[in-house]
């Protein structure tokens, strides 16, 4: 049973945590009896969820975030898990230091918000959204936290400044040949010429393996990409 006392001038909270080792928690002195019990409810709020965890045990985001991308590593493509490292490395600066039982909705819609003044492309800040995502899931599965704030959090949305027109330009076979004249690296022209005539995502360019081509096709290659430096010549 949890109680409230006072201890040589300052309120001190007295409970059992959900593994029923006993725990005090001491409050700022100062601190008012009113303040000890919204405390006291907050601990009791954690506890029946099962997600108590001392300050000094608690986590910040960093690393959380750190640790999932470790679980992550065995699991994705590496380029994927490049860009969710390269999210942790240059857009979470705001959250690092927060202990990630304090990251709340408002946390999240400020973080929101604080890009989208910055003049962030949204879809840009959706797919770090996509990231931060799902470091807060890791963290609701290891106990930090009894939701995902995330998921109740108001997401962006355009404001009408964003060119609407969804169409795709296509490269003309005169532009096409000019871009690749430019690439004097082999390897990277032949990324470019791969893309340019099978039409791949970046994500699949850059994740092909050799066992992802039919040897049974090898023979029409060369035909293929000579009709397409054919194509790229005419004016």
């Amino acid at each position: 049973m949890a109680c409230i006392t006072k201890r040589r001038g300052r309120w001190v909270i007295d409970f059992y945590d959900q593994y029923g080792k006993r725990r005090w928690k001491t409050l700022p002195k100062g601190a008012t009896k009113g303040q000890a019990k919204e405390e006291l409810r907050t601990i009791e709020d954690m506890l029946s969820k099962g997600v108590y965890l001392p300050h000094t045990k608690t986590p910040i985001f960093s690393e959380v975030a750190h640790d999932w991308l470790a679980h992550k590593k065995l699991k994705l493509r590496e380029t994927t898990w490049e860009v969710y490292a390269g999210h942790g490395r240059n857009h979470f600066s705001d959250l690092d230091y927060f202990k990630i039982n304090r990251i709340t909705i408002a946390t999240v819609e400020k973080f929101i918000n604080d890009r989208q003044a910055q003049g962030m492309n949204l879809g840009t800040l959706r797919k770090i959204l996509v990231t931060l995502g799902q470091i807060l899931s890791y963290a609701v599965r290891h106990k930090y936290l009894d939701h995902n704030p995330l998921k109740e959090a108001e997401r962006p949305r355009g404001q009408g400044k964003e060119k609407q027109d969804g169409s795709i330009r296509i490269l003309t076979p005169a532009q096409l040949n000019a871009f690749l004249s430019q690439v004097d690296n082999q390897k990277y022209r032949t990324l470019f010429m791969l893309a340019v005539f099978t039409g791949a995502r970046q994500g699949e360019l850059l994740g092909l393996k050799w066992g992802d081509i039919d040897s049974s096709l090898s023979d029409q290659y060369p035909a293929h990409l000579q009709q397409g430096e054919v194509l790229c010549n005419q004016n």
